[in-house]
């Protein structure tokens, strides 16, 4: 029975690294090109981008960004790993804003990748607080 909770708890573990690393990356690479990609370039991808402020294309841009480094780098060094929590949650409220984005231009069928980014957050929001939580380094 115990031997069942420690192969259990290896395995919730080990998921929550895959999603970890894969929201990361995600967020990373959209961040990066929202931040640092011409407007101009962004556009020809992402329509939604001609009507915003390149301001506020930015700012998504920067809080993805920080928000997938936040989901992957202080469980990874073990420094203020709680940290982990936090982005995640974070980026679940990115994803809800962008949801609504999404239903007042009528884009619906976009809405269904926000669903399922922010159920993979909140299952790491969920794990690295109450179920498996990284330790700080001593």
């Amino acid at each position: 029975m115990m031997n069942d909770k420690i192969k259990n708890n290896k395995t919730l573990n080990i998921l929550l690294w895959i999603a970890q690393a894969l929201m990361a990356a995600m967020f990373i690479m959209a961040g990066v090109s929202k931040t640092f990609q011409p407007i101009i370039a962004l556009a020809e991808s992402m329509p939604w981008v001609n009507d915003v402020s390149s301001m506020m294309v930015r700012f998504i841009g920067v809080s993805e960004l920080l928000g997938g480094i936040g989901i992957i780098l202080p469980s990874l060094l073990r420094i203020k790993p709680k940290l982990t929590v936090y982005a995640a949650l974070g980026l679940v409220a990115v994803m809800i804003m962008a949801a609504g984005f999404h239903t007042m231009r009528g884009e619906y069928p976009a809405i269904g990748a926000n669903v399922i980014f922010s159920a993979i957050l909140g299952f790491i929001a969920w794990g690295r607080s109450a179920k498996i939580p990284v330790a700080a380094k001593a």
